[in-house]
């Protein structure tokens, strides 16, 4: 059989490949994502005091740190019983907020855009930021990286640093915002809703505008009817920081809605031999394999999956974009895996609107934004929803603090299965034996992970027991002295 390897993947965070094995004919008989990295942060947080998960997990990744950093204050605030006063919440969801906004550019306009901006079968050299800024101009660069400038010095003026935040406590947040800060937080918010909705347009132009694009977002190439996952407050409408977490079936129809401390009542995690990220399945459907339909447990926690999941949008500007996106698309649920791209767009104008939203409460600038907490630690679930889906924070402690256990299920691992299924599709769709395997057509393959954003640091957390090693043993002369092996192609 034949192999056919993407290796490095480009574009996403952390390492990965694409193995694609081909029979004698010529025809993909099955395609995989594997990720050559384990990090492992389940197990080495262990033994340590919960109070310092919050500054440990948002070190799991560089992109997305404010992401864990919210989620395990948030476990914290259940772990210890303590519940935070109103404005340390509005204060940590307009910090989320602006997170939110700042990762949707990064990825629309660096990550994503170049295969639609430049074009899926442009040249490597040019499908890249700097491709998209010589096809869009200069002007348009100059937004993106003031969007991007803004999000980060908020970050910093808020949250402490401008990567890794060192902010979110057990009962709130270490610091309030001044009246100064807060109208400096309001004018840029304001700024960044002119930049969302100008994203929108340069998406409505450069890809709706393009039939071959379109054709490629609502063909059966990219196309999955699977579960759909997000978090939604008492009206049914995205929030990103708090509510419940529903679940609506490849019908559109609500299949489960819980809190997420709950999670494991709904939520069982897969362990395959060839990977270092696991598969989460909805329990009450039960695990049939890489397969779509109602019977198969996989399910999505995507921008589009989130847009699927409610019933609307809770600001006016991002209410009308949804509209319009499934008025387009032919109504809910949207299916079509590249339709994500835009679904991100919606959610980066929700999260400006909601961000101008917070900035302009008048709890914001409160002085009260922490209650310590009293009681003894037991265990705490936290979870918010991530750019790249929903994610958990679980912890265990003994009576003094310390972390006796950690699960984490993080955005890319809910859709772990889900990007398998569209690797596979995608491969199987444009390789046949009478087509000529270019770089245009294998990075056309590499569009069904990227719309899903993985972030592969954050992903690995099993070892499955099959890790390739390799062991020279060699005298102080350099002779071989023993070679051992294991798990090696």
């Amino acid at each position: 059989m034949k192999r056919i390897s993407i290796d490095p993947i480009t574009r996403l965070e952390g390492h990965g490949k694409i193995d694609i094995f081909l029979t004698e004919d010529g025809e993909v008989a099955n395609a995989y994502l594997q990720v050559p990295e384990l990090r492992g942060f389940e197990q080495f947080c262990v033994d340590r005091p919960a109070e310092d998960m919050p500054n440990i997990t948002n070190r799991i990744c560089g992109v997305c740190p404010e992401a864990h950093h919210m989620a395990s204050s948030k476990a914290l605030d259940e772990l210890w019983h303590v519940d935070p006063p109103p404005t340390a919440k509005k204060l940590r969801e307009m910090f989320y907020s602006i997170f939110f906004a700042t990762d949707h550019t990064t990825h629309f306009y660096a990550l994503g855009g170049p295969d639609f901006v430049v074009g899926p079968n442009a040249h490597p050299s040019e499908r890249n930021i700097l491709g998209v800024i010589k096809k869009v101009g200069m002007d348009i660069a100059g937004k993106v990286l003031k969007m991007r400038h803004d999000g980060h010095h908020l970050i910093k003026m808020i949250g402490g640093r401008p990567v890794h935040p060192n902010w979110g406590l057990p009962g709130g947040v270490s610091r309030g915002i001044t009246e100064e800060q807060r109208e400096e937080i309001e004018a840029l918010g304001r700024d960044a809703i002119e930049f969302a909705k100008f994203s929108l347009q340069l998406f409505n132009d450069v890809v709706l505008g393009n039939p071959d694009y379109v054709s490629l977002i609502t063909g059966g190439l990219f196309t999955h009817e699977t579960y759909n996952m997000g978090t939604v407050d008492e009206n049914n409408h995205i929030n990103f920081y708090e509510g419940m977490i529903r679940v609506v079936g490849p019908d559109g129809k609500e299949f489960a809605k819980y809190d997420a401390k709950d999670y494991q009542e709904h939520i069982e995690e897969r362990v395959e031999p060839w990977s270092y990220l696991k598969f989460p399945y909805l329990k009450k459907v039960g695990w049939k394999g890489f397969e779509d339909g109602m019977d198969s447990g996989v399910y999505k926690a995507t921008p589009l999956s989130r847009l699927n999941a409610a019933d609307g949008m809770a600001t006016p500007l991002a209410q009308a974009e949804y509209e319009r996106l499934f008025d387009t698309l032919g109504g809910k649920p949207v299916n079509h895996t590249l339709a994500t791209h835009w679904a991100r767009l919606v959610e980066l104008l929700y999260a400006t609107e909601r961000w101008v939203e917070l900035a302009t409460d008048s709890e914001i600038t409160g002085e009260e934004f922490r209650v310590l907490p009293t009681e003894t630690p037991d265990e705490g679930v936290g979870s918010v929803e991530a750019p790249r889906g929903t994610l958990t924070h679980h912890y265990w402690t003994d009576e003094r603090g310390i972390l006796t256990k950690v699960n984490l299920i993080v955005g890319t691992t809910n859709n772990n299965a889900a990007i398998n299924m569209s690797v596979k599709k995608a491969a199987q769709g444009l390789i046949t034996k009478d087509v000529e395997i270019k770089e245009g057509l294998l990075n056309t393959i590499e569009m069904a992970f990227r719309a899903y954003d993985p972030c592969m640091a954050c992903a690995t957390h099993t070892l499955p027991g099959q890790m390739p090693l390799e062991v020279t043993l060699r005298a102080p002369d350099g002779e071989v002295i023993e070679h051992l092996a294991q798990n090696l192609d």
